[in-house]
Formats: C-alpha cells, structure tokens, sequence
C-alpha cells in the first residue's frame, strides 16, 4: 500500500483567511503549493493577463527582436522550424502568425518524426540553403543543435534559436559548464546567465513572449500616435488569438501550473471556447466539447492526442495545417482525419502496453530499477506513450526502445526521484542523440546490440532506494466529510486550473463506514456507493480506480460474506470501515444539485 503523507507546513491560516475572504482550509492548501508570500498570493487569487513577465526579461530577446525586425524590413526569407508534438506544432503556429502579421516572408517547416527526428538536422539545414532561405528560427528546439547551427552559420545564414529545453552541458572537476549553440540569438529561460524569473515556461510560450516583445518593439518606433495606436490594437487582438494556443501547449507538455503557467492556462482555456480560428473551433466540436468549459483535462487528455496522432502516425504539418485553415469545411475535414487517427493510435498503444508488461514480468527485467525494454516491431513514435504506461504500472523509470529506420530509436519516462537527462549525460557516449529533461527524454542508439549497454549502464550507476518507489499520497488536510458542503466545493475552484504543480486538493477522513454499493458504467469499471461518517451522516460516493484490487482490499479486510452484502443489500454503520481520501465535487443530475465525494486511495 502507498505511504500516506499530511502537508504540515506552517502559515496563520485564520489571518490569511481574513485577509483575503477565503476559509483557513483553502490558505492552507496554498501553504502546501509554497504560495507563502503576499504578491504571490494575491496573484494566485486574483492573478490577471497583466502580472506575465516582461517578455524582454528573456535573455537575447532584444538581440532576436533587433535582428528580425532588420529581415522584416530587407523583405529577406525567414524559415520557422518546429516540433512534432503539440508544443512545437503551437510554437510554430505562433511563430508564423505573428511574423506574418508583421509584414514578414515567413514559412514553416515541422520535422517529419521518422524521416528527420527530434529537431533540426543536416538534411533541414541543406534544404533552407537551397530555398534560399536567409533566418531559421527554430521554436521547442534547437538548443542541443550545434553542429547544424554551425553549418547554417558556415553557408552565411542567421539563427535565432527559441527553446525552452535543458541546455547541454559538460562536467569537469565536478564543476558544469553548459555548452551554448552559437546562434544569432539564444532566447531560452533555462540559460543559467538568462535573469527571466520563471523558468517553467513551455517553447510556444517563449515563442509567444517574441511575437509580443516584436510588437511592443514595433510600437516604440511608430511615427506617430496614430500608427502607435493602430499597432497596440493589433497587439492586443493578436495576443488574445494566439493565448488558447500558449495555454494548450502548456498543457500538453506538462508544464507545472503555477506562476504565469497557471494565469496563461486560466485565461487561454477560457478563451478557447471563443476561438475564431476555424482549426481549433473544428478540432473542439469533433470531440463533442465545442459547448463545454474547457479544463486542463479537455486540453490534455482529448484535444492534445489528435494532434499528436499526426506527428506520431503520419505527419504534424497536418495538424498545423489545422489551425492554418480559413475555410470551415477544410477544418473539420482535417479535425475528423486527426480524431480518427487518435483512435487508431489508442488501439496501437494499447498492445504495446500489453507486449511491453509481459517482457518485463517473465524475463529478468522485473528486477531492475531502471526499467530498459525493447519492442523491435513497436511504432517508433508510440515508445513515450508506451513509456509512460510502463513506469505507472512498475512505479519505475522505463525507457522504450524499438527498431529505427537507422539503428535503433527511443523514449523514456521518469520517476520524480530520477533526473533521466543527468542518468543519460553520465554515458552519452552511447547515445547517437539524445535529449530531454528530468521526467522525459529521446534518444537514438546505433545498433540492437547497444540495448543490453544502455540496460546495464542504466542500473549499474542508479542510485535510488526502495523508499525512492514507494508511492506517496500527499494529504492537504484531514477533513470531516461533513465541512465538504456546495459553498466549500464552489471555493475550491478559486484554485483552479489543477495540473501538474497544482493538483487537485486531497483530503481525508479515518474510519468511514461503507454502507451500499453498485457497480456500473458500460464497461462495468465504476464503483458508487453510500458511505457515513462517525455521525451517521450519509454520503454517496464514486470510484473510478481498480475495482477488483479495491474488492480484494474489502475482502481481505472484511471477508468475502461483507462484500457480498455490500453490493447485494445493505451493512451496518461500522461493518466495514475505511481510511478514505477524496475530493468532494458537486453532481448535477435533472437539474439537482448534490454533493459527491470522489474517492483517489484507501487503506
């Protein structure tokens, strides 16, 4: 069972409380994110499009501003490179919307993920030189491209690079020294000279922040008041249309919701509903989500898949070309083609999953601390997904390897406990390429033979324990069930937008007694019951995790006979009892209200 842990952090909750019109369980909630000070308090609360940095914060973001404003003006061809994941691909709509805008000759090109890889290479190098291309501007890239920065910079071209990606490094003597590309321009908030104060942000947002820093530029040398008006009203109008884009990738890429992350998110998902873009209307009405508010959930778990189908299965410039459409029809043409694609890749995954689980269980594997697997015959483009479902289900860091067009191609997926990019720089030796960060990263190997080296190099020097494994439940406050009433739960969405950095908050009760339940759902895989606390008081209750590991937790506890009864009749207050972790939410059903308590673990 998982470790249950209470945030005790200390903070006068009542004059915190009273200061700002909220209940000491919710400023106690803050405490536990480190919203400790007033500003960033406020900000949490009441946080507005108004308290995001200063774009010019940005190391060399003058010096990129300068030199596009001198191609903008000279009328010389700017070429935009991407990514294939829904960062890079919005990154890249950014880019090109707001260059185009300002009067630039602007193309794009986005990586094919089989034929080109992970950002640029010589053949998209050779390419810009033959379409007489004078900028690359690279966006969610870029920053680990040396050689092929170098080449341009041979053949006479200039590069701003934009990524918001670790910068490689070496390590001498103990001390690290990153090793910065010699572009034109470097604007990356992980730079360690670069003074920007939040360093979280995701590559759509820093190319946001340069289309904004361009126009805040272009309005300073207006002539006159007029054009500088004219100039700020398509600033405004602009920054308003792309925001729903910097909030999707920001989703998407697990950006942490807090700071300007979390205040981008609010109001760009909310604006999402109000898009005019055709793209994004199409894409939110073949989901069936075009009427509802659009939550964190809505913008990673649905909308982000379609567009990573492409960039997985066929090619991302599809999807861009989504977002790129003026016409209605060709948008939901493209939005159908990329949801039906999602759904292939779902059942494509689904059996790398199950490959992927056997190997480990009957080989040698499932001893392991660093999880390597290959799946020769596994979709290339599908070993992030398949290495994210491995790690959940091993609670260990897991890389999945498959056969390549060269060599052998991969992604890996981390624990909290394991910095995969600092494992991997320790023997980058191995690596034909490689990148990422601390929970995510690429990588290429030369040949099938170099697997069995990464696993054992991997586990050789892997430092951590058993107690690194053991999952944690973080508890923000025990609670009674009876303080979770409507006004309580509607309070809590001042918290909103939860994510990553930001969950959902979890509370706690000892000892709740389970008095009905039914199983139901089409699949048969939700559980809702009647539960009462130490007053008698009832509640109902939904589960949507493992129900037959939750039944097996009740029989063992309670015997078989009790369970029977649970689901067949009625027990009595104190039968069966339990230590529950929920959250409450409000259930709407025929225009009724009532409160729900959501269930997330037991013991």
């Amino acid at each position: 069972m998982a470790k249950w842990m209470v945030a005790a952090k200390k903070a006068d909750f009542n004059k915190i409380a009273e200061e700002y019109g909220i209940t000491p369980v919710l400023a106690r909630i803050m405490r536990n994110r480190d919203i400790i000070e007033e500003e960033e308090i406020r900000q949490f609360l009441r946080g507005t499009l108004e308290d995001l940095h200063d774009p010019y914060l940005l190391k060399d973001m003058e010096k990129a501003v300068l030199i596009l404003e001198e191609k903008i003006k000279e009328q010389q061809p700017i070429r935009i490179i991407g990514d294939y994941d829904v960062d890079g691909i919005c990154a890249t709509f950014i880019l090109r919307r707001g260059l185009s805008l300002l009067g630039a000759k602007a193309d794009r090109v986005i990586p094919h993920r089989m034929k080109d890889g992970y950002g640029l290479n010589d053949s998209l190098i050779s390419d810009a030189l033959k379409d007489g291309i004078d900028t690359i501007v690279t966006c969610d890239n870029g920053i680990a491209a040396k050689d092929q920065i170098l080449m341009a910079k041979e053949n006479g071209m200039t590069v701003i690079v934009t990524d918001h990606h670790e910068v490689p490094f070496e390590e001498l003597d103990g001390i690290r020294k990153q090793l910065l590309v010699e572009a034109d321009a470097v604007v990356d908030p992980k730079r360690e000279d670069c003074s920007y104060p939040f360093k979280q942000i995701c590559g759509a947002v820093v190319a946001y922040k340069l289309i904004e820093a361009l126009f805040t530029h272009r309005k300073k040398s207006a002539a006159d008041t007029a054009e500088q008006s004219r100039v700020m009203k398509q600033k405004e109008a602009l920054m308003k249309e792309l925001l729903p884009f910097a909030a999707l990738a920001t989703v998407c890429d697990v950006m942490e919701l807090k700071e300007e992350n979390r205040i981008i998110v609010k109001y760009g998902l909310k604006q999402m509903r109000e898009t005019e873009n055709p793209g994004l209307k199409a894409l939110l009405l073949v989901n069936g989500i075009e009427d509802k508010e659009i939550s964190p959930y809505h913008a990673g778990f649905i909308l982000g898949p379609c567009l990573n189908a492409t960039g997985r299965l066929d090619t991302a410039t599809r999807a861009l070309s989504l977002f790129e459409s003026e016409q209605k029809t060709d948008a939901v043409t493209i939005a159908t083609d990329l949801k039906n694609l999602n759904d292939s890749r779902k059942k494509m995954t689904e059996d790398g999953v199950a490959e992927a689980i056997k190997i480990v269980e009957s080989t040698s594997l499932k001893e392991d601390k660093v999880l390597v697997v290959y799946l020769p015959d596994c979709h290339e483009s599908l070993a992030g997904i398949i290495a994210g479902k491995v790690k959940e289900k091993f609670g260990r860091p897991a890389f999945v390897l498959t056969r390549g067009e060269e060599g052998v191609k991969g992604s890996g997926r981390s624990i909290e406990a394991y910095d995969m990019f600092e494992e991997m720089t320790a023997c980058k030796e191995l690596f034909t390429k490689f990148g990422g960060h601390k929970m995510a990263a690429g990588l290429s190997l030369s040949g099938e033979e170099q697997v069995e080296q990464l696993r054992r190099r991997m586990n050789e020097t892997c430092k951590l324990t058993e107690e690194d494994f053991e999952e944690v439940v973080h508890i923000d406050v025990p609670m009674p069930l009876s303080y979770a009433g409507k006004a309580f739960i509607r309070e809590l969405d001042l918290l909103e937008p939860f994510g990553s950095g930001n969950p959902k908050p979890l509370f706690a009760q000892k000892n709740v007694s389970l008095i009905s339940g039914k199983i139901m759902g089409k699949n048969r895989n939700v559980g809702k019951y009647v539960i009462a606390d130490e007053n008698g008081i009832f509640y109902d209750m939904i589960y949507f995790g493992d129900l037959e590991k939750w039944n097996g937790f009740l029989e063992q506890k309670a015997g078989r006979e009790a369970v029977n009864t649970l689901y067949g009749g009625k027990l009595q207050r104190d039968d069966l009892t339990f230590n529950l972790a929920y959250y409450p939410d409000i259930n709407v059903f025929a225009g009724r209200e009532s409160v729900q308590i959501i269930m997330q673990h037991y013991c």
